[in-house]
């Protein structure tokens, strides 16, 4: 295997005009900065307005279970993107409001890099066998992992889902359906 074929950051970005130094320099494989870009771009075309989303004149309680599950399905397509922001949102403040995660980022991602650089000069093997691209990362993560748990990663996980899931979930409950939805979901007795 040559080292181009085998680099993880090497990616379409080198050859596409205009892929910037992020696609090319920390991300893997496969993961190029117009993917994310792309997905980010389809998130934003088919965002609802805010407005509409946070309106307090469209939340009213469920009268029954049944409207409550309907509203709960109906909300989470129409919404999807908006409540996707909302959960990176969520993450970028536990991210920020944290310095000790910031560190253990920081510490995931230099330990990264730094295999990566020693992949580049000779290629690693441990036990007579090459590292792989997965190899490398769980390597990476194992070097960070003590800094995670010392800056408390698995409580900034279990927050940011619980705190997703009461934002999202309260929303998709309460906000009242569009009078288009309710005439689809309107069904006739057997």
């Amino acid at each position: 295997m040559d080292g181009k074929a085998s680099d993880p950051f090497s990616s379409e970005a080198e050859q596409l005009p205009g892929a910037g130094v992020l696609g090319r320099l920390w991300l893997p494989k496969g993961l190029s900065g117009n993917v994310i870009k792309d997905w980010v771009d389809r998130r934003r075309k088919s965002i609802r307005p805010w407005a509409s989303f946070v309106d307090q004149r469209k939340f009213s309680k469920p009268r029954n279970f049944g409207e409550l599950c309907q509203r709960v399905v109906r909300n989470l397509d129409t919404f999807h993107s908006n409540y996707a922001f909302i959960f990176l949102g969520l993450i970028l403040y536990c991210i920020i409001s944290s310095p000790m995660l910031l560190i253990a980022l920081g510490v995931f991602a230099g330990a990264f890099y730094i295999i990566h650089l020693k992949t580049m000069e000779k290629k690693l093997v441990v036990f007579g066998r090459e590292l792989t691209q997965g190899h490398q990362l769980g390597l990476a993560g194992g070097v960070s992992f003590p800094v995670f748990w010392l800056a408390g990663a698995g409580t900034a996980v279990f927050w940011v889902l619980g705190a997703t899931l009461a934002v999202i979930g309260s929303h998709a409950a309460f906000h009242e359906l569009e009078s288009s939805d309710i005439d689809e979901l309107l069904m006739e007795p057997v």
